[in-house]
């Protein structure tokens, strides 16, 4: 027997579908090219500084912080998630401490970040706003809109 989702569980036939958030989606595409980011330039670190630094260490690290990455986009719904990811910008720029081109690769992240929160912060509201200005056109035409001219009964 399959377990149902809570949403899948309270729906009910005729119910509207919830909007998922702009700003959400566009931090988890970031949070996640990030991940993949991170997880090859472990494998860079690893190539790159392998008599310098132990190989544990780099691989313990490089993929605490893809996990974290990933666990990110689960959370970047709830208030502290954007926080969090904005850590994880601050971490993803200091592994330049290590590989001096994570600093460039990382500031540039960090842009992406910024302007897909700032972005999706904005069609989040501007996506709100329309759907209360239908609800009250809704409730002010309860019967819909008029048939165009002509859009009547039609002949075989």
């Amino acid at each position: 027997m399959a377990r149902l989702t809570k949403a899948q569980r309270e729906w009910r036939p005729g119910m509207p579908k919830k909007r998922r958030s702009t700003k959400v989606m566009f931090a988890s595409t970031v949070l996640l090219l990030e991940a993949f980011v991170v997880l090859f330039g472990t494998l860079a670190v690893f190539g790159l500084r392998r008599g310098e630094i132990s190989p544990v260490l780099i691989f313990t690290v490089g993929i605490a912080l893809f996990l974290v990455l990933v666990f990110t986009c689960a959370v970047v719904s709830r208030p502290w998630g954007v926080g969090l990811g904005w850590i994880l910008q601050l971490v993803l720029i200091l592994a330049g401490i290590v590989e001096p081109t994570m600093y460039v690769v990382g500031v540039l992240f960090a842009a992406a970040w910024w302007y897909g929160i700032r972005t999706g912060i904005r069609i989040d509201r501007e996506a709100a706003r329309r759907e209360r200005e239908q609800a009250a056109w809704d409730a002010a035409h309860p019967a819909g809109p008029e048939p165009a001219p002509g859009a009547g009964a039609q002949t075989p």
